[in-house]
């Protein structure tokens, strides 16, 4: 896991704060699986919703990459990355025990989480793209993280701007890496 952000923490995170996680690379074969989170205070939700983040997928990689630039730029806003390599992903769905994608999806969304709110962030809120059954991903993850509450809906990069935020990181990331 990495990304530009994680190194020292800002004095807004001990506010309370949103996260939103979202991957990229799950329809092709060939290349990482990326898994991006996006956080910043519940009071900067307005701010977030006007700089015109959208899915990934609907925007030109050109607009994608101005988006990255302009949010690594912002000092209200963090993330972190999880690369998950190819390699990575065959191993544990050809073990013994296999792991599913969903569950390996599933631990990387945790582990973001994880790593979050072990570097300080209080976060209170979690947006999260389904990955699976919505509703036993969010009791999965309200089980581990009881603190934390978490919302967890199909086209979520869609309908949360934190979560098209966490899109853009996913996207821009995988696309530098594949």
């Amino acid at each position: 896991m990495g990304s530009e952000r994680e190194a020292a923490i800002p004095e807004w995170a001990s506010e309370p704060c949103i996260m939103g996680i979202n991957e990229a690379g799950r329809g092709p074969v060939l290349g990482p699986m990326v898994y991006g989170c996006l956080y910043c205070t519940r009071s900067y939700q307005n701010t977030l919703s006007s700089l015109n983040f959208a899915d990934s997928k609907t925007l030109k990689e050109e607009k994608r990459e101005e988006l990255f630039e302009n949010l690594k730029a912002d000092e209200s806003i963090g993330w972190v990355v999880d690369v998950i390599d190819p390699r990575e992903l065959s191993a544990k769905m050809l073990k013994k025990r296999k792991i599913n994608l969903n569950e390996i999806l599933h631990d990387s969304a945790m582990d973001l989480v994880t790593k979050v709110l072990n570097m300080g962030v209080l976060l209170t809120e979690v947006y999260v793209d389904t990955v699976g059954d919505a509703e036993k991903y969010r009791a999965k993850l309200s089980d581990r993280f009881p603190a934390v509450k978490f919302v967890v809906a199909k086209k979520a990069d869609s309908l949360y701007p934190v979560v098209s935020g966490a899109s853009i990181v996913a996207k821009v990331t995988r696309d530098s890496v594949a």
